[in-house]
């Protein structure tokens, strides 16, 4: 299931307060800048910094 628009304008990453883009073929939130994707698990983001997954 996709993120809402209005959830994703919202959000922002936890770490450097940057924009986030949806990945769905990785269910996921990335933030480029601080390459990190925060996982999606049952349809609610996980937006802890400990659980980001650092991507390249």
């Amino acid at each position: 299931m996709a993120i809402s628009k209005e959830l994703l304008e919202i959000l922002a990453c936890p770490k450097c307060k940057g924009d986030l883009i949806y990945k769905e073929a990785e269910n996921g939130l990335v933030c480029e800048k601080c390459k990190l994707m925060y996982p999606i698990k049952d349809d609610i983001p996980v937006m802890l910094i400990d659980e980001a997954i650092e991507i390249k």
